[in-house]
């Protein structure tokens, strides 16, 4: 399981950066606290944050699950496609909007792959 705690530590890692930056595009784009609008692109690196943020709320219990359940070694395998998934969902989405699906899918698919192959491996493991 150490290799879960891996990939989830590098997914808050990233996720912290993310937030970083937000903080760093409120100054550049002049988005003072509390507001989270005002300039488009700045809005975009708060979308990512948040985003990426809803996207943890499944990614990190699916780790869990797959990796009881199911194999450790696949799901830091598809922890870490989610990882790169959401560094090119950030590139995207910042650059322009209507390119971030390739980063989407990339999170998206492993986390719903994590979710469903854990709820499956527990309902097998039933006696």
């Amino acid at each position: 399981m150490a290799v879960i705690t891996i990939v989830i530590a590098l997914a808050l890692i990233e996720y912290s950066v993310f937030g970083m930056l937000v903080g760093k595009a409120r100054g550049t784009y002049g988005v003072t606290a509390p507001a989270v609008s005002g300039n488009p692109i700045f809005e975009r690196y708060y979308r990512v944050q948040q985003n990426t943020l809803e996207m943890l709320v499944l990614f990190i219990p699916g780790m869990f699950m797959f990796g009881h359940y199911v194999s450790a070694d696949v799901a830091a395998g598809l922890g870490l496609i989610f990882v790169v998934g959401r560094f090119f969902y950030f590139r995207g989405y910042v650059a322009d909007p209507r390119s971030r699906t390739l980063g989407f899918v990339l999170s998206f698919l492993p986390a719903q792959i994590l979710v469903i192959g854990g709820l499956i491996g527990a309902a097998l493991s039933l006696p």
